[in-house]
């Protein structure tokens, strides 16, 4: 996900930490997944005549490896389809020829502490987090922002310019005066649902129409041409925020009052360890399953190939065929894959679904991204640079940098002094990561090293590249032809649509038994948190087809619903 700038004052940031904790609790669907994750009940269960059942899980990501292991706990058998690797767009890779511990995150590698529910399995793998260098992040040694040919060193957002204060000063009072955003956080804090639903049906009501470039210039506090070109740019938190200034604000207020964009953490080891270990993993209680039993094990050790057709069948009943050509029909499926593979790569019957579904699923919008690193041999970035009479400076050589040439962002990734590390050159999204689309790793990194040397004029970065790059563009990734969902104004009503489906039972009968989930289905994309979420609505979903319940002290998200229904839009 592109950045946010953090909503708080420096000096109100002390006293927020003192406060509940923010986590992506709403606004739009106000439930507490962690709480429910958390509870010795657990999520629910099934009658016995039901176990052993097969269900379908079309995707091997993050949201239907989750989906198929809490399937698999309350004792039916998912079936997990996955057209290329397990771990969707967490994805880590090597270096061919290097050290195998060296690794390049190609999707998710950032998580903000308010995802708790994907933290809930993070923690139950066993897996360790560590602060990722986002630009003047309290880990990250140095940021530069260099803009129209100018650079400014930083430690510290003081030691920018004075405009850059003003920047994120205009921010923080746009936020307060159309988003009322204290009040918002202070509600989220205290998951105080009705003053969370009553600020955010009437700003759904207000700006559901509205890019995030307009919300800017409505606002007195960026009058200003220069803050917005300077906030689009750089931004703060994690780099600049131009690629977003197309799409909805409701999309932009969800991330910033969840705090989706602060004090992120990367995953030792990379990201992708995640659901590999959740596919392996044999969980402890676990229901008509012997113990031992784990997804890889239920599956003879890989998933079923691609899905290649989706129909309805007798009974009601949803039928695959993947690859192969092997066929198999369930009572339930859950389709986790990228939206837009229905359309496409698919071949689907019209009556698998609403036909407002569908239409949702065509105006679905999604967002281009790009990425290339490279392996060095050491974080030589973090040598004392000199000045030309060769007197130390008391600076690095390389620091984090924000810039508006070609790379935009790049990132410095290092395991410790000794230790071979790696360079993300350029992370970029829409506009800025089609431009790369015509070129190949290697051409890439030669107009990336260009584009830095001009930053960094006496620093020679090919020196110290021990192996070749590693890049994806996932507009260009046939199974997902795009990095992640982002609405754009007006869209409200689709994503609405497509989050609640799991609710089936406001359906037709026969548009029932196959459930959608994923980060592209959620109120949060682009964040692993709205998979994991989307991952257990589905879940719920299955289990009450199935005719299971939820024990009383712990009721999962339908069961709680209309109470916290996300507001609906009048469609006339």
């Amino acid at each position: 996900m592109t950045s946010v700038p953090t909503a708080v004052h420096d000096e109100q940031h002390a006293e927020a930490q003192k406060q509940p904790p923010i986590t992506m609790f709403g606004p739009d669907f106000p439930y507490a997944y962690d709480d429910y994750l958390a509870h010795p009940a657990g999520l629910g269960s099934i009658p016995a005549t039901e176990h052993g059942t097969e269900v379908a899980v079309i995707g091997g990501g993050l949201s239907g490896i989750v989906a198929a292991y809490e399937l698999m706990k309350m004792g039916l058998k998912p079936v997990v389809y996955e057209a290329d690797q397990i771990g969707g767009r967490l994805r880590t890779v090597g270096f061919e020829g290097c050290d195998e511990q060296l690794t390049a995150e190609m999707g998710a590698m950032r998580f903000p502490p308010s995802s708790t529910a994907f933290q809930h399995y993070v923690d139950l793998v066993g897996l360790e987090t560590k602060p990722f260098p986002n630009p003047l992040a309290a880990d990250t040694p140095s940021t530069v922002v260099d803009l129209k040919g100018e650079s400014h060193y930083a430690r510290t957002l003081e030691d920018l310019p004075e405009v850059y204060t003003q920047v994120m000063n205009a921010w923080n009072a746009c936020l307060e005066e159309g988003a009322d955003f204290s009040r918002m956080q202070r509600a989220l804090r205290e998951r105080d649902v009705p003053t969370i639903r009553e600020i955010w049906a009437r700003l759904v009501e207000k700006l559901d129409n509205q890019t995030f470039y307009g919300f800017l210039c409505d606002s007195p506090a960026f009058a200003s041409f220069r803050h917005r070109e300077i906030f689009g740019q750089v931004g703060f938190g994690t780099g600049g925020w131009d690629t977003d200034f197309p799409n909805s604000i409701l999309e932009i207020l969800r991330v910033v009052y969840t705090g989706a964009d602060d004090d992120h953490r990367g995953i030792v080891g990379g990201s992708q360890h995640l659901p590999l270990r959740l596919w392996a993993r044999e969980p402890e209680k676990i229901v008509h399953w012997p113990y031992g039993t784990s997804l890889k094990s239920l599956h003879g050790g890989e998933p079923r190939p691609a899905v290649t057709r989706l129909r309805r069948t007798a009974g009601n009943r949803i039928t695959v065929t993947d690859a192969t050509g092997d066929i198999r029909t369930y009572q339930a499926a859950i389709f986790t894959a990228q939206s837009w593979m229905l359309l496409s790569k698919i071949e689907c019957d019209d009556e698998l679904f609403p036909i407002d579904h569908w239409t949702a699923i065509e105006r679905t919008h999604y967002m281009e991204s790009s990425k290339l690193f490279v392996p060095v041999d050491r974080p030589f970035w973090l040598d004392e640079a000199v000045d030309d009479k060769g007197e130390p400076t008391g600076r690095d050589v390389m620091s984090m940098t924000l810039t508006d040439r070609m790379t935009r962002g790049t990132y410095l990734l290092d395991d410790g002094p000794d230790r071979p590390a790696v360079i993300c050159l350029s992370y970029t999204w829409c506009d800025d990561s089609l431009k790369w689309l015509p070129l190949n790793a290697n051409e890439r990194m030669e107009v990336m090293l260009k584009s830095l040397s001009e930053i960094y004029p006496k620093v020679d970065i090919r020196k110290h590249v021990i192996g070749n790059p590693v890049t994806v563009s996932w507009e260009n990734e046939p199974y997902f032809m795009g990095a992640f969902k982002a609405n754009l104004p007006g869209h409200y009503r689709y994503q609405r649509r497509l989050f609640t489906h799991f609710m089936q039972d406001r359906l037709p009968e026969d548009k029932r038994g196959i459930f959608l989930a994923g980060d592209d289905i959620s109120w949060t994309a682009g964040w692993a948190e709205g998979a994991v979420q989307t991952a257990l609505n589905a879940v719920w979903g299955v289990m009450k087809r199935f005719g299971g319940r939820t024990d009383e002290a712990n009721p999962g998200p339908g069961d709680v619903y209309d109470a916290i229904a996300p507001v609906e839009l009048s469609e006339d």
